[in-house]
């Protein structure tokens, strides 16, 4: 089976642990994934467990736990497993649009039970405009947070991108709902899960207002959010590493690693300010990015 990627990692990743010299290159837009050869252990992992994820994202059908079933997994893998599901849905047509990062503050931290950042794909099929069918979009158990989106006007990469470049490089920010979904049983995820299921993207929701980095206090950002018009949870900027343009940074600065860029037009986005809310058919969250804007996620 052959895959087609517009990501730009996957060659730059298996290059950087096979030492090879082309790692600083960055495979272009529809770059064919099958030019490397890749050990056969390593390979084999990406393709099963990669198979099996993008099974569950298209049935709707959770698995149990990878790191339960393999405990030899190493977060090279998952990255592995992760690109290899990516290539699944670029194989179906989707396209990369940007990156998001998750585990980003202690509170999600804590309620996963991880304690780094990971970092995963957006895709033009997670964006929604308009009410979230979960049945439809096939959400399994899906999680709402709130956060902010950063859109990129010019290129980021690392290494030693500071969050003053980061802000330097980006058009707008603007409110944003992330749907998480674990394709993973009951939510029940180590670092390792996580990462080999896209960062536990589901999709997301951009709301309309967009704003000037450069005009506001990033840390000092308060965002509240309701949930069927009851208040539900708040936060500030400062949750997300810190400062949201760090958080950035360190995805520019991880993926720089590999020879890869954040492309101008991307949407990055930083992680979540409050702690997530599970979500079911009926329920509305609503969030203000105060002196920035609003965003609402309305699940049928």
């Amino acid at each position: 089976m052959r895959y087609r990627c517009d990501a730009g990692l996957w060659h730059a990743f298996h290059r950087h642990r096979a030492g090879d010299p082309r790692a600083g290159e960055r495979c272009g837009r529809s770059a064919d994934l099958s030019g490397w050869e890749l050990p056969v252990s390593r390979e084999t992992i990406g393709v099963l467990h990669g198979s099996q994820l993008y099974q569950a994202l298209r049935s709707g059908q959770t698995l149990s736990p990878l790191i339960a079933r393999d405990p030899t997994l190493t977060i090279d893998d998952a990255y592995a497993i992760s690109l290899d599901f990516l290539a699944r849905r670029l194989a179906d047509g989707e396209r990369v649009i940007g990156k998001k990062i998750g585990v980003t503050s202690k509170a999600v931290q804590d309620m996963l039970g991880v304690h780094q950042p990971d970092f995963g794909f957006l895709t033009d099929a997670m964006l929604v405009e308009g009410d979230i069918d979960i049945a439809g979009r096939r959400l399994i158990q899906p999680r709402a947070e709130a956060e902010i989106a950063f859109i990129l006007a010019e290129p980021l990469r690392g290494p030693g991108v500071t969050p003053e470049q980061v802000i330097a490089a980006t058009a707008a920010i603007a409110p944003c709902f992330e749907i998480v979904d674990s394709r993973i049983t009951d939510w029940k995820i180590g670092i390792v899960d996580t990462v080999a299921d896209n960062a536990s993207c589901g999709v997301f929701v951009l709301g309309e207002t967009r704003a000037d980095p450069r005009m506001h206090d990033l840390p000092g950002l308060h965002v509240t959010v309701t949930k069927n018009g009851a208040p539900l949870s708040e936060g500030y900027g400062a949750a997300v590493q810190g400062d949201p343009a760090q958080a950035v940074a360190w995805l520019a600065n991880t993926l720089g690693q590999y020879g890869v860029t954040l492309d101008a037009g991307d949407v990055i986005l930083s992680g979540s300010l409050v702690p997530l809310e599970p979500a079911v058919p009926g329920d509305v969250f609503e969030m203000q990015l105060h002196g920035v804007g609003g965003c609402t996620a309305r699940f049928i």
